[in-house]
């Protein structure tokens, strides 16, 4: 297969992107070429058979510059060229303006959405797919019989549980990894460990363009609640840097709400981290630590307070326990090497395997 992949950045020092390389690179080995066009091209090691092509975010440019690059770049890759499917990966914006290009060259598009927002881009993008793929039924925002289901992708032998604990470890450690925005119900997490002799680390900055209030708003509850020798805003931290975080938590937060399907709740199960979380959807993976796992709410405080105070007072052995169900699952369920063939699948024959 000759594979043309749209992408919002191929980076592999972006803190919350990098993983699109991973995805690459195991779409490399089952397809005969692939070209890359990104809104934002970084650092990145990918096969020989990949090429990798931008519209110039990375330079600076504003919206008409790299919109006319981008259809500079997709000619010139048609011109020279012939694909047998396109991918849209998180760029429904891209799949719209090529759809009709694409639509006249009898290449079909394959677009992948997860998360809830509704948008004039993500409209236009499906009118353009053939097939649209994602996560989970509840991790796409428009009903279409179009949706098929894939799962996510999880590289589980990078993120694996520490073969040893952390020597600083004394200290029950919470983490909540993700970006710091309303959505993501920080606030809760902080007001749960209130009260408990917890340390928790936010992971996450404010998304690039957007205001720094909601961050300035956190600090201002952590310096309210007392919680300043406890709590961190972390920040931005690299793929290695999340990793080692997971490795040193006892248990993971995640307090989005349905329809936010998160990658990251599957990345810390499958380090062997007891993950609370919001979203009833997970549900399937916590099997009969439901009770433990899933709160009532993202605004639940009390519950979610209960479930670190529960966790925190197991011994390393039963959590290590609880945490390996957890990462079973998410190999089975969520692994890279799965969504890959599910997804070639889908770009072949428009339909998942049988």
């Amino acid at each position: 297969m000759r594979l043309l992949l749209f992408n919002l950045a191929t980076d592999e020092t972006d803190p919350v992107l990098a993983f699109a390389c991973d995805w690459i690179r195991h779409l490399a080995r089952q397809c005969d070429s692939i070209d890359v066009l990104t809104m934002r091209r970084g650092d990145y090691v990918l096969p020989d058979n990949v090429r990798v092509f931008s519209a110039g975010r990375e330079h600076g440019w504003g919206k008409a510059r790299r919109a006319v690059n981008f259809y500079v770049q997709l000619l010139r890759l048609l011109s020279g060229r012939r694909y047998d499917a396109c991918f849209a990966h998180m760029i429904p914006l891209f799949a719209g303006l090529g759809g009709p290009v694409l639509q006249a060259r009898g290449v079909p598009i394959t677009l992948w959405y997860t998360h809830r927002q509704h948008s004039w881009q993500l409209r236009l993008g499906q009118a353009w797919a053939r097939r649209i793929v994602s996560a989970d039924e509840s991790s796409y925002p428009y009903a279409s019989d179009r949706l098929r289901v894939l799962g996510h992708g999880i590289d589980t032998d990078y993120h694996s549980p520490r073969s040893q604990r952390a020597a600083d470890e004394a200290e029950p450690l919470v983490v909540q990894v993700a970006r710091l925005s309303a959505i993501k119900n920080q606030a809760t997490t902080i007001r749960a460990v209130g009260q408990l002799p917890v340390r928790l680390a936010l992971i996450g900055g404010v998304q690039p363009g957007f205001p720094d209030s909601y961050r300035a708003g956190l600090q201002s509850l952590i310096d309210d609640l007392g919680l300043s020798a406890r709590c961190r805003l972390v920040g931005d931290q690299s793929r290695e840097e999340t990793l080692a975080w997971y490795r040193r938590a006892w248990v993971a937060v995640n307090m989005s709400p349905p329809g936010l399907f998160d990658k990251a709740v599957l990345e810390s199960m499958a380090c062997g981290l007891p993950t609370i979380v919001a979203n009833p959807a997970f549900a399937p993976l916590l099997g009969e630590h439901s009770d433990l796992l899933l709160t009532d709410s993202p605004e639940d405080v009390r519950g979610l307070q209960e479930r670190i105070a529960r966790i925190s007072q197991l011994s390393s052995g039963e959590r290590a326990a609880i945490g390996a169900a957890l990462r079973n699952h998410v190999a089975r369920q969520h692994s890279l090497p799965r969504l890959i063939d599910r997804l070639m699948s889908v770009l072949q024959t428009g339909e998942l395997p049988a």
